[in-house]
């Protein structure tokens, strides 16, 4: 075999040494084992994968019954993300594994780490008070002379919070939100002492979305402040008309600032300073700064599974396999005004004269869309799956299976501590092409379709991105989503569907089966713990177990939340045998032939305990944030 780099012609064995992997002769009818040293390389994976195809692309012997490409237990800190490409494909019967090794689970992480960190002994400008003698500094990491910017800092497995002034149910509320000028008014109390803004944001509750702005300016009259926004965000959240921000009927949206020294005034806080070049943090209880030293994300895509609609990547299994410490930076340079589900608005303007879509007269609501990164990526592939992995700490979503994907299985994962969107697939309208307008492409090969999600554990999720959701599908057909354990999330458990519209389109056969769902709208809501939208002919929503929904004191209307929610254009389900613990539904602006049949609590009690996770499956419970028998209030 010719190697490309060196010129030189050598047998399998030595070219995998050279790449500092291990080659393991496999016995007859035995994957090729190929062993990835825990060494410090971060191109140590794609390196095996190179051997692999390179085996693969001349045909050798040794790949006859496929390839098995083992991790060792640690961490593998990657510099870029890896790709999986076409001509790492396997076949049925020679497929491609890529697995942690046995009882480990290896950690493949996007992040860096924060070192040198020493206690503040000297005075600085604009730390409150009560922080002084609690706070460490260290200098910010760069990379290539450049510092890095982030938006998210673990200690350890636990998660630190960006420096806030309040918190959920303690947030205030905008006093008057001018969409002329471009600017909302606040109460002076928390800002009359700044004066230099440094990258404060301010994060808008607004019904089913949340905004981050980044400040540009803030003007003190009396108790009032006026504060506005940077551009692109400014324009994008003024001229959009849905979710409102003020609203006389139930109240005004709540709001939160964060990004700035002022705002560091309690433990698990921490807050970088651009300018400076210096990251503070309080520690909690019991961190010792100097033995567990803080990581922060710097890679925004860990893994891209990416193929073309004629040249997929098919037959790859991943399993074993923990994604931690992806980023999600791009509200740090455009800020974040999403539509729904996280997709961020790119445009979005009320119409004059409203003329809607062909199905849709009066529709006057006009916007157009970006995706969310994503730590995991698929994409023209078919026979993907994923088993036994973990999603944790991440920035972003944690798994997107984009376009052209088909025969996915996502199965036994654990989602947790994820910003943004735990798992999510299909398309959600194209960059160009308006969000209420159908989908339904005359190649039918770009659509994701035949995917299973099933037994996975979703928990803790949109917790930074609250407009987010635990799983989530856009234009997709021939997708279950079943046997799944969603508890924690900020927003919907599942949402199916996209378009807000009410002609057939490319979306059918689509199954929401036995999931247990609770704990849901911890922070946002209209919202259900199943959610649709748009037609979906021969799609069904049976045997779900769906309580619990969380009261949190802020939201505009507190009774706008259901358990099961058919929103706009939902046609053609059968909503049937869930059992949920009353009978709040919502059917907004649906379309026809759906039908309701036997939902409730007074479904049979086997609904319950047959529902959420598979018995193979249930230890993933032990990584759950919160546990069905957790106190919440019940309606």
């Amino acid at each position: 075999m010719k190697n490309p780099i060196h010129g030189l012609r050598l047998n399998p064995l030595l070219s995998c040494l050279l790449a500092g992997c291990t080659l393991t002769s496999a016995l007859p009818a035995e994957p090729l084992r190929i062993e990835v040293p825990n060494d410090g390389d971060p191109y140590a994976l794609s390196a095996a994968l190179r051997q692999a195809r390179e085996l693969r692309r001349m045909g050798d012997d040794s790949v006859a019954e496929g390839v098995r490409i083992v991790l060792q237990e640690g961490t593998y800190r990657l510099v870029e993300p890896v790709l999986i490409r076409p001509e790492d494909s396997g076949t049925p019967e020679a497929p491609t594994l890529i697995e942690g090794e046995a009882g480990a689970l290896p950690l493949i992480s996007g992040g860096m780490p924060v070192e040198g960190w020493k206690q503040v002994k000297e005075a600085v400008a604009g730390l409150p008070e009560e922080a002084e003698g609690n706070v460490w500094v260290a200098e910010a990491p760069r990379i290539a002379g450049r510092q890095v910017e982030f938006r998210q800092m673990w200690i350890g497995a636990e998660k630190a919070m960006r420096a806030r002034d309040h918190y959920d149910n303690d947030m205030r509320r905008i006093l008057e939100w001018d969409k002329e000028a471009r600017c909302g008014w606040i109460p002076a109390e928390d800002v009359k002492d700044i004066s230099d803004l440094g990258t404060m944001e301010m994060v808008v509750h607004a019904m089913w979305a949340v905004s981050i702005l980044r400040v540009r300016d803030i003007e003190v009259e009396g108790e009032r402040a006026r504060v506005t926004f940077h551009e692109p965000e400014s324009r994008v959240q003024f001229e959009h008309p849905w979710p409102p921000v003020v609203i006389k009927e139930t109240g005004n949206s709540a709001y939160f600032l964060t990004s700035h020294i002022a705002f560091l005034d309690e433990p698990g806080e921490w807050y970088q300073d651009l300018s400076a070049g210096k990251v503070y943090y309080w520690p909690r209880e019991g961190e010792d700064l100097e033995t567990v030293v803080p990581t922060i994300p710097v890679l925004e895509h860990l893994v891209f599974v990416e193929g073309s609609l004629d040249r997929p990547v098919e037959h790859v299994e991943i399993r074993n396999i923990q994604f931690s410490h992806a980023a999600w930076t791009r509200p740090s340079t455009h800020g974040h005004v999403p539509l729904q589900a996280g997709m961020y608005l790119l445009d979005a303007y009320k119409l004059g004269k409203p003329y809607g879509t062909p199905d849709k007269g009066g529709l006057e609501n006009q916007a157009w869309i970006g995706r969310q990164t994503a730590a995991v990526s698929v994409s023209g592939a078919s026979n993907i799956t994923f088993s036994g992995c973990h999603f944790r700490q991440l920035g972003g979503s944690g798994l997107d299976i984009e376009e052209g994907a088909s025969k996915v299985l996502v199965e036994g994962n654990l989602f947790r501590d994820i910003a943004c969107n735990g798992v999510v697939m299909g398309k959600f309208s194209d960059r160009p092409i308006e969000s209420h307008l159908p989908y339904d492409p005359s190649d039918e090969r770009v659509l994701v379709q035949d995917v299973t999600v099933a037994n996975n554990l979703v928990t803790d999720v949109a917790n930074e991105d609250w407009g987010c959701v635990g799983i989530g599908a856009g234009f997709v057909r021939d997708v279950t989503i079943a046997h799944n354990e969603i508890c924690d999330v900020s927003y919907t458990g599942i949402s199916l569907g996209w378009g807000w519209t009410f002609t057939i389109n490319a979306m059918r056969n689509n199954m929401v089966r036995a999931n247990h769902i609770h704990h849901y709208g911890r922070r946002m809501y209209d919202t259900g713990g199943i959610y649709t939208l748009s037609p979906q002919p021969k799609s069904t929503i049976t045997e779900n177990f769906i309580h619990s929904i969380f009261r949190p004191e802020f939201v505009h209307d507190p009774n706008h939340w259901s358990y099961i929610y058919l929103d706009e254009g939902s046609s053609y389900f059968t909503v049937k045998d869930n059992w949920t613990e009353g009978l709040k539904y919502s059917t907004n602006a649906n379309g026809p032939g759906n039908t309701w049949e036997n939902n409730g609590p007074s479904v049979s009690a086997k609904i319950l305990q047959k529902a959420g996770l598979e018995e193979d499956y249930r230890d993933l419970r032990r990584f759950a944030t919160v546990r069905p028998e957790d106190p919440v209030e019940l309606p």
